[in-house]
């Protein structure tokens, strides 16, 4: 059955676990041919989806112009912040013992604050790697801004110096010891 899409509908059949879709069903003004019943029990009720008609296909080609203008600027945009992120080094301090081996570990989020805050363009969902980062030392982090479209990123994670001093006691606190005794000054 063909139908007319009045929004951009991701294939659902490609959702993978972590919800991302690899593709997309069509975008908003596409007519395309899917199953009569994913037609009539998704696409038609949810107002995804109209029965094309020449009146229906007329009225959204304007729309359908301005959108794929929009989705080939934000694709640009993509371009060139990917093309920028690329090679980036992101150093992330965290604590660790003497082996090396991280107190917790390093995530998405911590990588993608990083970048952020060397003015990047990025999200926390944006960040590919099969675990956590639990070692002090340099990996590397794949970027993925869309399907086809992937930047390296250096994490260089380093061992975080323990900001406690040695609790020395106050100047009026000095304890003098006389004799085996005690006394405070």
């Amino acid at each position: 059955m063909k139908v007319l899409l009045v929004a951009d509908v991701a294939n659902t059949s490609d959702v993978s676990k972590d919800g991302s879709t690899s593709m997309v069903l069509g975008w908003f003004g596409d007519i395309v041919e899917v199953s009569s019943g994913f037609a009539r029990n998704y696409l038609l009720p949810q107002g995804l989806a109209v029965i094309p008609t020449e009146a229906a296909v007329k009225s959204l080609a304007q729309e359908k112009a301005r959108r794929a203008e929009v989705r080939k600027q934000q694709r640009q945009r993509l371009e060139e912040t990917a093309a920028a992120v690329n090679g980036a080094e992101v150093v992330i301090a965290a604590k660790a013992n003497e082996a090396g081996h991280l107190f917790g570990s390093v995530d998405s989020r911590q990588i993608a604050a990083n970048l952020r805050e060397q003015g990047f363009e990025v999200t926390d969902e944006m960040m590919q790697f099969s675990e956590h980062i639990k070692q002090v030392g340099t990996t590397t982090v794949q970027v993925k801004f869309a399907q086809d479209l992937v930047s390296a990123v250096n994490v260089v994670v380093v061992s975080q110096q323990d900001s406690v001093n040695q609790s020395t006691p106050d100047a009026g606190e000095q304890k003098v010891e006389d004799a085996g005794q005690k006394t405070e000054t």
